[in-house]
C-alpha cells in the first residue's frame, strides 16, 4: 500500500524534472543533421568538458552544435523552456538553428510553429564576432506580429549562448572574456543629490529623446518599404518619447528618486543582490505598452550588459509614485523594474536599456526597429574594491545551490499564493472533520460549497493556473527512469502543495478531497450546471445500466495515456488534450477553435448531465480513482436501510456515485457532503423522520397525534 502513496506524492509535481544529463544529449539522437547544416550527415560524441558535439560531413567536422538551454536560461511566454539547437563553424559563424521543443502558447492561437521553425533559418550566416563587437544587437530581428516575446526569447537564447561556446572554444579568435581593470563597489555614503537637472548632468540620469522625424528616419532605412509608406503624420519636432532612466538600487539614487520611505520599500523588496532601475517617460509611444498580461514580459524594453539580457515581467515591477524633487518634468509613466541577482548583472559596469519600437504596416503585421539608452554609473557613487581573500570552498555550492537559491526564491514571491491556498487546505481539511456539524444545514453547506468552489475556479484555476494533470502523473514515471531532482520539482510552489495534499487526503477521503473540490475545471462544470437548473434547463438522468457502463472509459483513456507515454512522453502530452484544462482554465479559451469547441461541447453536455467530463472522460480522475480504495477511514455515515428501500440518497447524488443497492462507489465520489445532509434531514430522510416519530410519540402523546397525519402522509415514509 506503502509504496502506491509514495508513486502518488512524487506525481505531485509538473513535467520540469531535469537531470545531471544535458539537454544536448537528450535531443541530439533525433536531429537530422542534415536538416540542421547542409550538407552534414552525423553528429561527433558530446564533449566531456561542455555540452557540445561536432556536426560531421563525410567523416570531416565542420562545425559544432549545442542546444541553448545548456548555457542560458530560455524560458520563453509560457513559463517553459525553448529548446534551440545551434550549429556554429569554427570561424563563430552560425551555420544552422532548429527549434527543437517548445511549449509556447503561440502555435495554440493561429500562429503556426512553421513559421517560427522558418524564423531559425534566418540565422544562418550571422557571426558571433560581430555580435561580440555589437553587444548583441549586430543583427535585424525579423519579429513576427503576435510572438514578440518568444521571438525575441529564442534570439537572445541564439546570441548569449553562442557567444558562451565560441569564447569557451576559442572560435572566430573569441576568447574568454578577462577583465583585469580595477574592481569597483557600490559607495552608498555618498551624498544624496537634491536635483533632477543635476542628475541628468553628471550622468545619474540618463536619457533617450526621439522626435517623430528620428522614428519616420529610422523606418525608412528598412528593407520592408511599407514602413516608409506609414510615416507618422505629426510634425517632425512631436516628441515621440523621452525616456529617462536610473539606478535606484544604490543608495543616494534611490533616495533622491524615490524619497525616503519608498527606499525602504523598494529594500523589503529586493533580495540580496537584486538591483532595480527607475524607468520614467512621456511623448506619443509607450515604453511599457499594455500588451502585457499577468505573469507576462514587458516586450519594449530589455537590459543588455555584455553576453547578459534581463526581461522583465509583471512579478519583477512595480509603479513609482511621484519624485520628490522640485525641477522634475511631467511624466506619464513611473515605473520599477527589478533585475535579478542570479541575472549576472554587474552595476559598476556599463550597461544599456535597448527600446523596440514597432510600427503597423499591414492589418495584422508590424516592423520592428531598436534604439538604445546607454547607463554608466558615475564614479562618485563608486570606490575600489579591495583585494578578495582567497576563498575556502564551502559546503552547498556550484550548481545544486543555485537550484535550490532559485526555488527558495520562488516561494518567497509566490508568498501570498501559498497562503491563499494553505488557507483553502486548511478551511476544506476542517470541513471535512466536522462535516457532521457543517451537514446539519442543507442551507450552509450550499453557501460553503458554491464560495469554495468560486475560489477553486478563479485563484487556483485563471488567476494561479494550478490546474493539476494526467500530464504530472506520466511524467512521474519518466523523471524515475533518470537521476531524479527534487530541485527541479520545487518551482511550481502551487503544484508541489496541491499533489501533497492530494496524496495525504487520498489516504482519509478519496479522490473526492480534489476532484471535488480543487479541481478548477470541476468547478466550472458545477457552477454552471447550478446556473443551468437556476434557468430551469432540463436535466437528464442515464439509466444506472448506462451509467455504469460508461464510467469505464475514462480508466481506459487513462491507461492508455500512460501506455503511450511508456514510449514518448510527447506524444502522450499531445494526446492529453483529452483534457480540456489547458483550453477552459490555463489559456482561458484563448485557443485554435477546434480546442474552445470541444472544452466548450463537454461545458454544454454539463449544463444537461451534471459534471459530464469528471463521471466518464476524465483521465486525472481515474488515475486518482485507482488508488483511492486505500483510503483508512470510511467518513460518509450510512443507514442500514440506505437502498433498501429508501433511494433518496442515490437519486439525489449530483454524478450517480450510489449504487440502488445503497452502497457508496468510493471510485466515482466527489465528497460533495449532499449524501451527509441527507443522512440528519428532518424532511427527507425516512430514518429520521422514524425516530422524530417514535420520539413525539413517547415525550409528547397529544403532539405526536397532532403531528401523526402529516408524517404519514410523507412520500418518504409511504415508500419506506
Amino acid at each position: 500500500m506503502y509504496w502506491a502513496v509514495t508513486i502518488l506524492m512524487l506525481a505531485a509535481m509538473p513535467a520540469m524534472a531535469q537531470t545531471s544529463q544535458s539537454f544536448l544529449a537528450k535531443f541530439l539522437p533525433d536531429i537530422d543533421p542534415a536538416a540542421l547544416v547542409e550538407g552534414a550527415d552525423a553528429f561527433g560524441p558530446i564533449r566531456a568538458d561542455l555540452a557540445v558535439a561536432p556536426i560531421l560531413s563525410a567523416g570531416q567536422q565542420i562545425g559544432h552544435v549545442f542546444i541553448t538551454s545548456d548555457f542560458v536560461g530560455t524560458t520563453g511566454y509560457s513559463g517553459k523552456p525553448i529548446y534551440t539547437m545551434v550549429a556554429v563553424d569554427d570561424d563563430a559563424v552560425v551555420l544552422g538553428v532548429d527549434l527543437v521543443k517548445h511549449s509556447e502558447p503561440i502555435v495554440l492561437i493561429g500562429i503556426p510553429d512553421s513559421k517560427i521553425k522558418n524564423l531559425a533559418t534566418d540565422y544562418r550566416g550571422l557571426s558571433l564576432v560581430d555580435e561580440a563587437v555589437a553587444g548583441g544587437s549586430g543583427h535585424e530581428l525579423d519579429i513576427i506580429s503576435g510572438a514578440t516575446v518568444t521571438v525575441m526569447v529564442i534570439d537572445d537564447s541564439i546570441i548569449r549562448s553562442g557567444l558562451k561556446v565560441a569564447r569557451a572554444l576559442g572560435l572566430g579568435g573569441l576568447a574568454p572574456e578577462t577583465d583585469t581593470g580595477p574592481k569597483y563597489e557600490i559607495d552608498g555614503s555618498t551624498d544624496t543629490p537634491d536635483s533632477w537637472m543635476v542628475m541628468e548632468g553628471d550622468g545619474t540620469v540618463r536619457r533617450l529623446s526621439l522626435d517623430v522625424s528620428q522614428i519616420n528616419a529610422a523606418f525608412e532605412t528598412m528593407d520592408d518599404p511599407r514602413a516608409a509608406r506609414r510615416a507618422m503624420k505629426e510634425p517632425p519636432e512631436t516628441n515621440f518619447i523621452d525616456m529617462q532612466m536610473a539606478l535606484v538600487s544604490v543608495p543616494p539614487i534611490g533616495r533622491a528618486v524615490l524619497g525616503d520611505a519608498d527606499f525602504g520599500n523598494l529594500q523589503e523588496w529586493l533580495e540580496p543582490g537584486d538591483h532595480a532601475i527607475a524607468v520614467v517617460g512621456r511623448g506619443l509611444y509607450s515604453f511599457k505598452g499594455s500588451g502585457y498580461v499577468r505573469g507576462g514580459i514587458f516586450d519594449r524594453i530589455v537590459l543588455i550588459q555584455d553576453d547578459i539580457s534581463v526581461r522583465f515581467r509583471d512579478r519583477g515591477h512595480r509603479r513609482m509614485g511621484v519624485i520628490p524633487l522640485g525641477d522634475v518634468p511631467e511624466f506619464t509613466e513611473r515605473d520599477l523594474f527589478k533585475i535579478p541577482a542570479d541575472s549576472g548583472f554587474d552595476p559598476t559596469r556599463p550597461f544599456r536599456l535597448q527600446l523596440l519600437v514597432q510600427r503597423e504596416v499591414a492589418a495584422i503585421e508590424k516592423v520592428f526597429t531598436t534604439f538604445d539608452l546607454g547607463y554608466q554609473l558615475p564614479q562618485t557613487y563608486l570606490r575600489p574594491l579591495a583585494a578578495p581573500v582567497a576563498a575556502v570552498p564551502q559546503a552547498g555550492t556550484g550548481e545544486e545551490a543555485a537550484q535550490q537559491a532559485l526555488w527558495k526564491k520562488i516561494w518567497q514571491d509566490k508568498r501570498l499564493e501559498i497562503a491563499v491556498l494553505s488557507s483553502m487546505l486548511t478551511v476544506l481539511t476542517l470541513a471535512f472533520f466536522f462535516q457532521v456539524q457543517l451537514t446539519r444545514s442543507e442551507r450552509a453547506v450550499r453557501i460553503f460549497r458554491y464560495g469554495f468552489l468560486t475560489v477553486s475556479l478563479v485563484f487556483l484555476g485563471w488567476y494561479a493556473n494550478a490546474q493539476l494533470s494526467v500530464v504530472n502523473i506520466m511524467a512521474l514515471f519518466g523523471a524515475l527512469t533518470s537521476d531524479f531532482s527534487w530541485q527541479a520539482f520545487l518551482l511550481d510552489p502551487l503544484t508541489f502543495i496541491l499533489w501533497f495534499a492530494v496524496a495525504a487526503a487520498i489516504l482519509f477521503w478519496g479522490r473526492g478531497a480534489y476532484c471535488g473540490w480543487l479541481c478548477p475545471f470541476g468547478a466550472l462544470q458545477e457552477l454552471t450546471n447550478h446556473i443551468a437548473r437556476y434557468l430551469k434547463v432540463p436535466q437528464i438522468t442515464l439509466p444506472w445500466g448506462l451509467h455504469e457502463r460508461l464510467w469505464p472509459i475514462k480508466y481506459m483513456i487513462f491507461l492508455g495515456l500512460f501506455g503511450v507515454s511508456l514510449a514518448s512522453i510527447e506524444h502522450a502530452e499531445n494526446l492529453a488534450e483529452v483534457e480540456p484544462f489547458k483550453t477552459a482554465i490555463v489559456l482561458n479559451f484563448v485557443r485554435a477553435w477546434p480546442f474552445v469547441a470541444y472544452a466548450a461541447a463537454l461545458l454544454i453536455a454539463g449544463l444537461f448531465v451534471e459534471r459530464f467530463y469528471c463521471r466518464y472522460l476524465c483521465p486525472l480522475g481515474a488515475a486518482l480513482a485507482i488508488p483511492a480504495r486505500l483510503r483508512m477511514f470510511d467518513w460518509l455515515k450510512r443507514y442500514k436501510e440506505c437502498g433498501s428501500p429508501c433511494q433518496t440518497c442515490a437519486h439525489e447524488c449530483m454524478v450517480q456515485a450510489i449504487h440502488p443497492t445503497g452502497e457508496i462507489n468510493p471510485n466515482e465520489c466527489l465528497n460533495c457532503m449532499h449524501c451527509q445532509v441527507l443522512y440528519q434531514s428532518e424532511t427527507k430522510c425516512p430514518v429520521v423522520i422514524k425516530k422524530l416519530k417514535r420520539r413525539s410519540a413517547t415525550s409528547d402523546p397529544a403532539a405526536f397525534l397532532k403531528k401523526r397525519e402529516g408524517l404519514e402522509n410523507h412520500p418518504n415514509i409511504q415508500n419506506s
